[in-house]
């Protein structure tokens, strides 16, 4: 079946390790979208999070979609139509942020155009690759979000919200997240999005149910969908796509649930297996 759309993962994925689009990456890319391909970012990220690489990308001009905060939501980044939600209800969110006071996390709520915190002056991190930061500016930056404070989130919630992150140091979450989330076991999911991050979403919600559920309705088959990705959160994509890829770099689960390994993101993978199937 000829390849219909190409979905992608950013960090680790797309950009490469200097957090940076190549230019070979995004040749192939626009070309492949010239050729009538469409263009999918599958991210963590909030929705505002991933319009600046779409427009680099051109997508906002050939109907690309963007899935944001980890599958919770699909946006046409043409129309700015809202192809499929699946957000926490305000009641269970106030109950994660009430549970998570008793752990040593910062919980940052995206929400619209806003990140939502207690305090924006947080502690700062040591962020592989991105020095030592204060995490709530860096996540704020990262995303465009504006920030804003409220004394206690878990009262301030009054709407659905797509996700709750939590910043940790990444020893203290590995060592907690399983009492972080357990209250919620079948009511919400969670999972590390990167070794100082766990979130929380929507029951079900991942990248590969958000393509499930969004493509049929825009004529598109899974075995036409191929996906790019390299960490946890991509492993439902990679398992839903017709064509799945794991990038070089990627966790040995994910590659053993690929079809295809191609070369890291330091190496133009994905711009690779695009000219191997005569994509670009």
């Amino acid at each position: 079946m000829p390849i219909r759309m190409i979905a992608m993962d950013i960090d680790g994925t797309l950009k490469n390790s200097l957090d940076q689009l190549t230019p070979a990456t995004k040749e192939a890319l626009l070309a492949a979208q010239a050729s009538g391909i469409r263009l999918a970012l599958a991210s963590g990220r909030p929705t505002p999070g991933l319009m600046e690489m779409a427009r680099e990308l051109e997508m906002d001009s050939h109907d690309g979609l963007l899935i944001s905060y980890n599958g919770a939501r699909i946006t046409d980044c043409q129309t700015g139509e809202v192809v499929y939600n699946n957000a926490i209800e305000p009641g269970l969110a106030r109950e994660i942020l009430e549970h998570l006071k008793s752990f040593d996390v910062i919980p940052m709520v995206p929400h619209g155009q806003y990140l939502t915190v207690h305090d924006v002056y947080q502690p700062s991190y040591t962020v592989p690759g991105r020095g030592t930061q204060n995490i709530v500016q860096m996540e704020a930056r990262m995303c465009s979000l504006y920030l804003h404070e409220e004394p206690d989130l878990a009262a301030w919630v009054s709407q659905p919200v797509n996700k709750i992150l939590t910043a940790g140091y990444p020893d203290y979450l590995q060592e907690h997240f399983q009492e972080m989330a357990a209250p919620f076991e079948g009511r919400a999911s969670s999972m590390f999005t990167a070794a100082f991050y766990y979130e929380f979403t929507a029951n079900g919600v991942n990248k590969g149910t958000a393509l499930r559920a969004a493509l049929p309705k825009l004529g598109i088959a899974l075995e036409d969908l191929m996906a790019f990705g390299d960490g946890e959160n991509d492993i439902s994509m990679i398992e839903a796509a017709g064509t799945g890829v794991a990038m070089a770099n990627a966790i040995d689960a994910l590659k053993a649930a690929a079809d295809e390994v191609t070369l890291s993101n330091d190496e133009d993978g994905i711009a690779a297996t695009l000219k191997a199937h005569g994509i670009a």
